[in-house]
């Protein structure tokens, strides 16, 4: 019998940490000349798609991060009716947008059109629903040159990024948060992904020390996604609007009944509120960040 195969996730090694996951079957891998792709099957976390080594996206614990990163702005905002996803090409954001039917159009920008492709042949839970629905519209392009030079204006700006190394570093720079703030519409917020700040502090404070100058409501939230490890995840907030990330419960409530009450599996108007009540390591760094 062939021993098992266990895949390291190995973001944090410079910390002299890994975690391993053991392999029940390998769906797809590959190793071109940038990076190695490797999506499995896990017995308790279901199909893991893992890049570099870092873990992506697993069947099992998905709806914590794009429940999180989608129903958090938009319920925020309450009124959102265009909504932009910079990257997010497994279109498991986009899923959890769609859910949201006043909206009038939701734009996906991914630079690499083989992730689209690839996310319709092993991830058709996401993709078929966002295509057809009529209000998706899917673009390849470069994600920084698409809010440079789009003449469109967005409620709603979702950053679904990967860390900031290769083509996603440009995604962390003050020339893209920006250019986000050019195609904003008024009362607009962006959100983004902004790593585990127990063990990544200084991509949490980089980021929310660009978005203070820029925006005049500046934060993150947080959530508990257990293969992102190490932690609490961060997600980024920036605002035209300071009363957003202000707003009760009840009303979150009222919104996500107009909305029209779908199903979530970790998002509540409860927990949307409490996730901004940062642990103090936290708020800490985010202090630090706008002091700089």
């Amino acid at each position: 019998m062939p021993e098992k195969r266990w895949l390291p996730e190995t973001l944090f090694e410079d910390l002299g940490f890994r975690m391993t996951y053991a392999v029940e079957k390998v769906l797809y891998e590959q190793q071109t000349a940038h990076q190695h792709l490797v999506l499995f099957e896990h017995k308790h976390f279901g199909k893991m798609l893992m890049l570099d080594g870092a873990t992506q996206v697993t069947t099992r614990d998905e709806f914590i991060y794009h429940e999180m990163m989608t129903h958090v702005p938009i319920l925020a905002h309450g009124k959102a009716r265009n909504v932009l996803i910079v990257g997010g090409g497994d279109c498991g954001i986009a899923e959890e947008v769609l859910k949201h039917k006043a909206l009038k159009s939701v734009v996906q920008v991914e630079i690499d059109a083989s992730v689209i492709e690839f996310s319709k042949e092993h991830f058709p839970e996401f993709t078929k629903p966002v295509f057809r629905d009529k209000r998706f519209e899917s673009v390849i392009a470069d994600g920084m040159k698409y809010v440079a030079t789009t003449s469109r204006r967005f409620d709603v700006i979702i950053v679904d990024s990967t860390d900031p190394q290769g083509p996603g570093a440009v995604l962390f720079t003050k020339e893209f948060y920006a250019a986000c703030k050019r195609c904003m519409a008024p009362g607009g917020v962006m959100v983004t992904q902004n790593g585990v700040p127990f063990m990544q502090p200084d991509e949490l404070i980089s980021s929310v020390g660009m978005f203070k100058p820029l925006f005049a409501d500046a934060a993150c939230y947080v959530a508990a996604i257990p293969t992102y490890v190490g932690g609490h995840m961060a997600m980024g907030w920036a605002s035209k609007d300071q009363t957003l990330r202000r707003h009760p419960a009840r009303t979150i409530a009222a919104r996500y009944q107009k909305a029209g009450s779908f199903r979530t599996k970790y998002w509540t108007p409860e927990v949307h509120v409490a996730a901004f009540a940062l642990p103090r390591f936290i708020a800490e760094h985010v202090q630090r960040a706008k002091k700089k």
